[in-house]
């Protein structure tokens, strides 16, 4: 078992969420779930599990624990982690200035979960391991989620620059997602994978989902809860093929949009093909996807990251979880 430890503090700008317009009442507050003490299930036991294709950092100091190159062979980790909550009542932590923090990192043989639901979490482009751990964290948190969190982390360069091979990297991890969603779904007593896969990821994720049902067929839907692909970076045309070869899961599928995202708008020019996470509401609708159209919700430039950010998303994105246990 290799081990590493962190003592990094990350200071990071309170996201003051605007309310989305059309999701009044939309929230379920059924599927938020706190501990006794008022904190979610992460903050009470801050820790994930992580499966990634990123080659691991053999250094003294450990960080970052897993680099932007592929790797060998997928590993497996658990990641313990410094919660806000932690730092105090009265620390720069209630004022919203201290953040979620990696403090260890073990390599494992597999994954330990229990038995209750899976949160499933994809990233997307620019991200390195660190970024997206913590992403993982906070979507969890901030969904109140009461079972166990997975990150599927994939070796992006995490560079502006660096889209194409970030691309190739996401598309070459595909067999990997495939791989982890066998286990998950075989695993005796576990309940619903939920899936949130942001920008590139939804396109890992919709590529590994259209193996693992042409592996299972039906027998998925046993096990696969909501799917939530949030700013989608996939191209429609791509999109619907797959959503043709695997009907039933469009059901279970959520797709969070906004005319507003620019990250999707350049990416748009660059490609010459139109991307999920823009394409009118009725046209994916057709598919029979759930669309939530967020378009004026966000305050920032880039408003690609809203499932993280704003409030009602996240309400939203809990309710789809919640309704896929019905």
């Amino acid at each position: 078992m290799r081990v590493w430890s962190s003592s990094r503090m990350g200071i990071f700008a309170v996201f003051l969420g605007l309310p989305l317009a059309g999701c009044a009442g939309l929230a379920d507050t059924a599927s938020l779930r706190s501990t006794p003490n008022g904190l979610s299930p992460i903050e009470a036991e801050p820790k994930l599990s992580v499966v990634t294709t990123r080659k691991p950092i053999d250094d003294a100091a450990g960080e970052p624990w897993f680099g932007s190159e592929r790797g060998s062979q997928m590993s497996v980790a658990q990641v313990r982690l410094s919660s806000p909550a932690q730092a105090g009542r009265f620390s720069l932590a209630a004022v919203g200035l201290v953040d979620w923090r990696i403090s260890r990192v073990d390599i494992v043989p597999n994954l330990v979960l229990g038995d209750g639901d899976v949160l499933l979490y994809i990233h997307g482009f620019n991200q390195s391991f660190e970024t997206a751990a913590l992403d993982a964290a906070r979507l969890a948190d901030g969904l109140r989620f009461g079972g166990e969190t997975v990150l599927f982390s994939w070796p992006s360069r995490n560079k502006l620059f660096d889209y194409i091979a970030d691309r190739e990297s996401a598309t070459w991890s595909r067999d990997a997602l495939e791989a982890t969603l066998d286990s998950l779904v075989a695993r005796p007593g576990l309940g619903r994978v939920n899936i949130v896969a942001h920008s590139m990821g939804a396109m890992l994720a919709i590529e590994g989902l259209r193996q693992a049902y042409a592996k299972h067929g039906e027998r998925l839907l046993d096990k696969i809860g909501a799917i939530i692909l949030a700013a989608p970076d996939l191209d429609m045309d791509v999109f619907s093929a797959s959503i043709a070869r695997m009907r039933p899961l469009a059901a279970r599928t959520t797709v969070i949009t906004s005319n507003d995202d620019r990250a999707l708008a350049v990416v748009t020019s660059l490609s010459g093909g139109a991307r999920v996470g823009r394409a009118q509401k009725a046209k994916l609708q057709a598919y029979g996807l759930k669309v939530i159209d967020t378009s004026g919700a966000g305050w920032g430039i880039i408003n690609h990251d809203l499932f993280l950010s704003d409030t009602s998303v996240r309400k939203v994105i809990a309710r789809a979880i919640a309704s896929s246990k019905g």
